[in-house]
């Protein structure tokens, strides 16, 4: 409450409406609210882009471990097994196909593809 000094009037609150205020006044207000949201949007993007790195970083590990891990339980007997298994269920397949083999590790070669050595599995030669 403030009394006006000598006039006897009490003024308990006042109402402001409809305050116009200089354009230029406006317009800085303006900038620094855009400013504002501006720097928020940014830190925004920021932390985002933090998190998806560390969303990489940490699923690179978990590739590198586990790539870890399968590497020191392999040898060429593990793999020769895998191998053989994987052809054995080939080989219940009604579908044809061609398998090549050193004598170590067998290959399967598709019907529909040439390799490097210009051998066309699809039409076999005859050597003679």
């Amino acid at each position: 409450m403030i009394y006006l000094d000598g006039k006897g009037i009490l003024v308990e609150s006042v109402l402001l409406k409809s305050i116009q205020l200089p354009r230029s006044l406006a317009n800085a207000i303006e900038e620094k609210l855009e400013a504002k949201q501006q720097a928020q949007r940014m830190e925004f993007v920021l932390q985002q882009a933090k998190r998806e790195a560390e969303q990489k970083r940490i699923e690179a590990e978990g590739i590198r471990d586990a790539q870890s891990i399968i590497s020191e339980g392999l040898n060429p007997e593990i793999l020769q097994f895998k191998s053989i298994e994987a052809f054995m269920q080939l080989a219940k397949s009604p579908n044809a196909k061609i398998i090549v083999t050193d004598g170590d590790m067998p290959m399967m070669i598709d019907n529909c593809t040439e390799s490097n050595n210009s051998v066309n599995t699809r039409s076999p030669r005859k050597i003679n």
